[in-house]
Parts: C-alpha cells; sequence; structure tokens
C-alpha cells in the first residue's frame, strides 16, 4: 500500500474507527479523546505497513488496533484511579508485608538488647508512638533535655551497632 493509497483507505474508514471509540467512551467514562486513539491506531496501522507486516484485510486490522487502544485507555485510568492503598486484600497483609514486618521486629530485639530499659522505653514512646518529648516529659515527669540526651546517646549506640554488623 503506498501512502497515497494509505491517505484514501483513512479518509474511507475514519469515521467508523471514531464511532467505535466514542462507544467505548460512552460505556466508560473515559478520559482519552477519541481522536487520538484512532490517529495512534493508524499510525500504527501505517507502521505495520511500512514494515512489511503481512496485511489482508487493513479495515479489520485497523478496528482491532483501535478497540485495542480502547480498551487498554480503559484499563490504564481504572489503574491510575486505584491507589494501592484502597486494595482490599482478603486474608488481611501479603506474606512479604508479614515477613518484612517479622524481619524489623528481630532486627529491632537484637539491637535494642544492648540498650537501657529506660533508652529502649523513651525510644518506643518516640519512635513507635510518634510522641513528642514533651509527650514523654509530662508522661514520665524526668526533664525534656533529659530525655532529649537520652533518646541521642541510644540512637548512637544503635548506630554503631548497626556499622560494626554492616
Amino acid at each position: 500500500m503506498t501512502r497515497q493509497d494509505f491517505d484514501t483507505f483513512t479518509l474511507k474508514v475514519r469515521n467508523k474507527l471514531l464511532a467505535l471509540v466514542w462507544r467505548y467512551k460512552a460505556g466508560s467514562d473515559m478520559d482519552d479523546d477519541p481522536e487520538d486513539i484512532v490517529q495512534e491506531a493508524l499510525i500504527t496501522l501505517w507502521r505495520l505497513i511500512t514494515e512489511g507486516y503481512p496485511i489482508r484485510d487493513p479495515e479489520a486490522i485497523a478496528v482491532k488496533i483501535t478497540k485495542n487502544l480502547a480498551a487498554a485507555s480503559i484499563r490504564n485510568q481504572k489503574i491510575d484511579s486505584v491507589s494501592i492503598t484502597d486494595i482490599d486484600v482478603e486474608g488481611g497483609t501479603s506474606a512479604t508485608e508479614l515477613t518484612d514486618e517479622q524481619d524489623r521486629q528481630t532486627i529491632r530485639t537484637e539491637l535494642y538488647k544492648s540498650l537501657s530499659s529506660t533508652q529502649v522505653h523513651y525510644l518506643e514512646l518516640r519512635n513507635e508512638l510518634g510522641l513528642s518529648l514533651d509527650d514523654i516529659a509530662k508522661m514520665t515527669g524526668k526533664p525534656k533535655t533529659s530525655i532529649k540526651t537520652t533518646i541521642s546517646s541510644a540512637r548512637k549506640q544503635l548506630l554503631e551497632q548497626i556499622k560494626k554488623n554492616i
């Protein structure tokens, strides 16, 4: 097929392809412009022709490409609109998440063995519960500066342990 034949063909089939994409759009609230999808389908068809792909029925392939592009557009739109946190997996946490959490807990337990009980308590209040230094001071009755120093010292010890183990 020459370029001139292809141009003639596109004039003949364009409205049919547009109507097809509009049907997809009407049934799905598709965001993409039907004109863009048809244009992409025709470009894909032209690429196939120029690369020597054996085409017996250009109109049938144009329709097939257009349907596939419209369906892909809808599928991508649905995937983009769903956040991974919105997906509720039956059975709760995935095996990978559960294993990762268990690994983190094991490492934390091993690292915390070298700390004093006060250091561990302050780190848990600060890191696990997300309490501010003021809140910890109110809870424990200890000065804020003392708590800050204890947490800082504990973090330095943990960092040294991690560096040693690496």
